[in-house]
């Protein structure tokens, strides 16, 4: 309940529709609360004295009043929309603007599958539970002490039915409370695995469909859903125990005012339409209880969402600037390692990288060269400060990058990560991503220098060509290609190439790499590879293995000074032929 609350905030900028609605739900109810009385009216003085005047003219003041009360009820529907749409809105922009400050430790633990259950199905159940408080949570009460009062009024001394059944009622309703809500937040959880089964095939049903394992896979759907539905109705069977709990109590309730109140009308210490009266008045009471009990289930899967999105929007970014953050970019591009060592789970018992220390100048290439596992990515992931070093320090132009300010530093480096991630839209705008305001020619040399304005006017829309989701309907290479062009285009001082070329034929990028030393005469540029023939221009050669730096050098020292760097070199040029690692 209290991560509900938290989440109110969101509700306050709507206040004025907060209010609006459950001030027309009162009027519903005032207009709901007399007509039993006056139902009482037409059957004590109207139809036992045959007086048609009577039935008339308070038949037609009970019309005249559920035309009211309804004209209320309907504008308390509206504003109650109004504000909750307005509030899951809001929410779900809070959300995703959190995510997008997240750093990539903390979206390593909230993995994509939660995070889109807590974007979607999660704030659409703290958005109904708005909204049924706004329409519920005036009505019940209200109804509740207005019937009860009203029910004294009409026949005092059948007080003791509605004192006996209401705490008879309470009771599922409190069992409920303390049962449901840990029931549904299981439920949320299966839910997350479902979706992140369903995202997991989405992305990737070539690789299902290549390896034929669209049975298995429907299989570990099949057991995810079924856990999903098995929690589901272990959750609703705790709910639903309400509803013949309440109807039996009712129907008692009518029964005893029947037995009770039948005996006072044949002595005439009662009337006839005060019984129905009183009888209305008990069924609203409960009918009140019962809608604070669909209330109570509504708030316990919406408290179970809440803890979700809570949890989400009080994650502390691992990756945050400091107060006296430097806002200005170092003038040089100069990028230094000392004895960096990185832990991804910062317990040190399997560091990534061990005691790292290089120097990359502007206009000079770095190539880091390992084999797969070697720790190569996350040693160029830590230079635009996706994650923070376990000890040491990386400098920028003399500056730690933990004292510059994120976006300054960002800004400076232009990365082609190592997995291909392109937007839907045109080829034009994914080029353009990291500099909307660049102009076609610029566009157009970016994309001759990464090697891909020859195919992309290959196709009859040109830079024009919508790309489908992640870019389905360009081949691999092509895809690099493309996000080449996207990182040349930002003209960063220090480039990062993570692999981009690993799809790539070797001709095509033996002209990527032509151009890129003309390119980065001025810039420093760290390009992460596997296949020998990628490196072997490069001034600089970093030999990973295991996480940490065996070999530096360029080809020829390193041909005749690391053992580890020869035998990568005959594995894969030995005989004349290029053979990825």
């Amino acid at each position: 309940m209290k991560s509900v609350l938290k989440l109110a905030r969101y509700l306050k900028p709507y206040w004025r529709w907060v209010l609006i609605a459950p001030t027309l739900m009162l009027l519903e109810v005032v207009m709901d609360l007399m007509q039993p009385t006056l139902l009482a009216t037409i059957v004590d003085e109207g139809i036992a004295n045959l007086d048609m005047g009577v039935v008339t003219r308070t038949a037609l003041m009970m019309i005249g009043l559920a035309f009211v009360g309804a004209g209320g009820g309907i504008g308390n529907g509206v504003y109650a929309s109004k504000a909750a749409q307005a509030f899951g809105a809001d929410l779900r922009d809070a959300l995703f603007a959190k995510v997008e400050s997240l750093a990539f430790a903390n979206l390593d633990r909230l993995q994509t599958g939660q995070l889109v259950t807590r974007l979607t199905n999660d704030v659409t159940q703290i958005q109904e539970a708005a909204y049924t408080l706004m329409r519920i949570m005036i009505r019940a009460p209200l109804l509740l002490i207005g019937s009860l009062v009203m029910a004294l009024r009409t026949a005092p001394h059948l007080s003791f039915l509605p004192l006996a059944l209401v705490p008879l009622t309470l009771i599922p309703v409190v069992w409920v409370i303390v049962r449901a809500t840990p029931l549904f937040s299981l439920v949320q959880q299966r839910l997350d695995a479902v979706n992140e089964i369903m995202q997991e095939n989405l992305a990737g049903i070539r690789v299902v469909k290549a390896f034929a394992r669209a049975v298995h896979e429907k299989l570990r759907f099949g057991q995810r859903n079924q856990a999903l539905a098995d929690q589901t109705l272990k959750a609703v069977r705790t709910v639903i125990v309400i509803m013949p709990v309440m109807i039996f109590t009712i129907n008692l309730g009518v029964v005893g005012v029947l037995w009770f109140g039948g005996e006072h009308v044949m002595t005439g210490t009662m009337q006839l339409g005060e019984m129905m009266a009183f009888i209305n008045y008990l069924i609203q009471v409960l009918m009140s209880i019962l809608m604070v009990s669909m209330l109570v289930t509504q708030l316990a899967r919406a408290t179970a969402s809440g803890d979700r999105i809570v949890e989400v929007l009080e994650t502390i970014p691992s990756i945050q600037d400091q107060p006296d953050a430097i806002a200005e970019p170092p003038a040089d591009a100069t990028v230094t390692f000392e004895d960096v060592t990185f832990d991804y789970a910062q317990d040190g018992a399997d560091p990534a990288l061990q005691h790292v220390s290089f120097t990359a100048r502007p206009g000079q290439t770095m190539a880091i060269l390992g084999q797969t596992g070697s720790g190569k990515s996350t040693l160029v992931n830590l230079i635009p400060r996706y994650y923070d070093v376990t000890s040491g320090s990386i400098k920028v132009g003399g500056i730690d990058v933990r004292d510059l300010n994120t976006a300054v530093l960002r800004r400076m480096t232009g990365v082609v990560l190592q997995e291909t991630v392109l937007f839907s839209g045109t080829i034009r705008d994914n080029i353009r991503y990291g500099r909307p305001d660049a102009t076609d020619e610029e566009v157009v040399r970016a994309a001759k220098m990464a090697q891909a304005h020859e195919f992309i006017m290959s196709f009859p829309e040109g830079y024009d060509t919508v790309l489908g989701q992640r870019g389905v309907n360009v081949s691999g290479g092509q895809k690099q290609r493309i996000a080449i062009a996207r990182a040349l285009l930002v003209e960063p001082p220090i480039l990062i190439l993570d692999d981009s070329t690993s799809s790539v034929d070797v001709e095509t990028e033996s002209e990527i790499q032509k151009a890129l030393q003309a390119y980065g005469r001025q810039r420093t540029c760290i390009m992460v590879a596997q296949r020998v023939s990628s490196v072997l221009g490069a001034d600089q050669i970093l030999v990973l293995d295991d996480g940490q730096v065996v070999a530096s050098g360029n080809h020829t020292q390193l041909m005749e000074s690391s053992p580890v760097y020869r035998e990568i070199y005959d594995s894969q040029l030995g005989n004349g032929e290029v053979i990825d690692a």
